[in-house]
């Protein structure tokens, strides 16, 4: 095993990795410090946590879409409403409320850590 030095939004972590996965572990690096940095940047999210979780639940529902057929495929749980959302199609209404509520257990579940930032 080798050990390659990451950071997601600017904390720098120690990540243990094969050999060979180098690579595959600095792209992996280099999407959740994206999805967490446009959650982050989007300013209705503070939390490191819930920021992690939000990037986490993106990204594997965008890759949950590659081998269905997409309905949709959101650029971002955590934007704010009226953010620039015209590169998805619309979420049909039942959609929407199952991913607003989820969002909202997530929020609750976080609440009651007194770790939070």
């Amino acid at each position: 095993m080798k050990q390659v030095e990451v950071q997601i939004m600017n904390q720098t972590y120690l990540l243990a990795c094969p050999v060979d996965g180098e690579e595959a572990l600095r792209e992996a690096v280099a999407k959740v410090d994206a999805a967490m940095c446009r959650i982050r940047d989007a300013g209705k999210v503070k939390a490191r946590d819930r920021i992690a979780v939000l990037a986490a639940l993106n990204i594997a529902f965008d890759a949950s879409q590659r081998d269905a057929a997409p309905a949709f495929r959101p650029s971002s749980f955590g934007t704010p409403e009226g953010a620039d959302t015209a590169a998805a199609p619309a979420l049909s209404a039942a959609a929407e409320e199952a991913l607003r509520a989820l969002v909202a257990r997530i929020d609750d579940a976080l609440a009651a850590d007194d770790r939070l930032l």
